[in-house]
């Protein structure tokens, strides 16, 4: 029987009808359920007591003048600047927020971030803190998050004047440097020139390497019989954004994400718009399935899956499904370099 496939004017109505305002939220909550059901499917119903969620930018390349898109010269290309976040615990997409090509890193960041903080926390129950990286840390977003109470851990952008403040702590004590990493961490009271006040930050230096100071505005306030093992997890905690990172890249190259809905027509800027970021969502929709299925099949093949794989040697292959009571089973022929698995 021959495949039939949707037309493009099929799939143009229905992200038309899933970009209209009442529609589009529910697609938000449906991701984020998505997330929240795989991640007590993992605990065994237990739900957890804490979440972290990364945010951070993924730009988006276009083909053509769509609405709202607009040349970037950092990646010399016309772009979109939505925001992503990412739950890392599990490395699975919560949610996903369109901007124009030229917002700036934190546009709407001071309301987004706090909307999608409240409903992971009625959604599962945790705690929800939120680590977010330099170009999100502005007045307005951390006025946002300290005035809902909600935990972050940012990053700043290192510069001559946050490097002359720390320069006095950071001095190489006298004698032959060990040969085991040394490492300095200090609080400091700095204030950006965006900030009405100072707030409170950490300074942290690796011997082993040149002399780096990295400041990290933090509601976090560490006791003063353990502030040192505080920062240092602090700052190692800072550094697992890089996970997040990489899988936000993962929906990029592996998805290959270009929205392209325009406004040819009657339609409005706006409703482009809409499409497009109901683009983004279904992708983000696709991330988790395919994150999903390689978590179930890491265990079992003990080996590392990307995107990419799964998409070329599981979604692409032939298959059969059996429905059971409470589970379904997929048996799939794999090419013939490999033997028949089963998940």
């Amino acid at each position: 029987m021959a495949q039939v496939r949707q037309s493009q004017a099929t799939l143009s109505r229905l992200l038309t009808c899933l970009g209209r305002n009442d529609n589009i939220d529910a697609v938000n909550e449906g991701l984020l359920r998505l997330v929240v059901w795989r991640l007590t499917a993992l605990k065994n119903g237990e739900r957890p007591k804490q979440l972290t969620l990364d945010i951070d930018g993924l730009p988006i390349e276009v083909h053509g003048h769509q609405s709202g898109s607009a040349y970037h010269g950092l990646y010399w290309a016309r772009i979109y600047s939505p925001l992503a976040a990412s739950l890392a615990e599990i490395c699975d997409m919560v949610g996903g927020l369109l901007r124009e090509g030229n917002a700036g890193p934190a546009e709407n960041a001071d309301t987004w971030i706090p909307h999608l903080v409240l409903r992971l926390n009625e959604s599962s129950g945790a705690q929800v803190r939120v680590r977010i990286d330099a170009g999100f840390t502005d007045n307005a977003t951390l006025e946002a998050l300290e005035g809902r109470g909600i935990e972050y851990l940012g990053r700043l952008r290192s510069h001559t004047g946050l490097q002359k403040l720390a320069a006095p702590l950071l001095k190489r004590p006298r004698g032959r440097p060990p040969e085991q990493p040394r490492e300095w961490c200090h609080d400091l009271a700095y204030q950006a020139s965006s900030w009405p006040a100072p707030r409170h930050a950490w300074c942290w230096s690796c011997r082993n390497a040149p002399m780096t100071c990295c400041c990290m505005p933090s509601s976090w306030s560490p006791t003063s019989a353990s502030s040192t093992g505080r920062r240092r997890r602090s700052w190692r905690f800072t550094a697992k954004r890089g996970s997040a990172e990489a899988h936000m890249g993962e929906v990029k190259s592996a998805l290959d994400v270009h929205p392209s809905s325009t406004d040819r027509g009657v339609s409005t800027v706006q409703a482009a718009m809409a499409r497009n970021e109901v683009s983004l969502l279904l992708s983000l929709y696709a991330y988790q399935v395919l994150h999903g299925l390689r978590c179930l099949l890491e265990p079992q093949t003990r080996q590392g899956w990307s995107l990419s794989r799964m998409r070329e040697q599981v979604l692409k292959v032939a298959a059969t499904l059996r429905l059971h009571a409470r589970r379904i089973t997929v048996h799939w022929v794999p090419p013939p370099t490999s033997g028949s698995r089963r998940c």
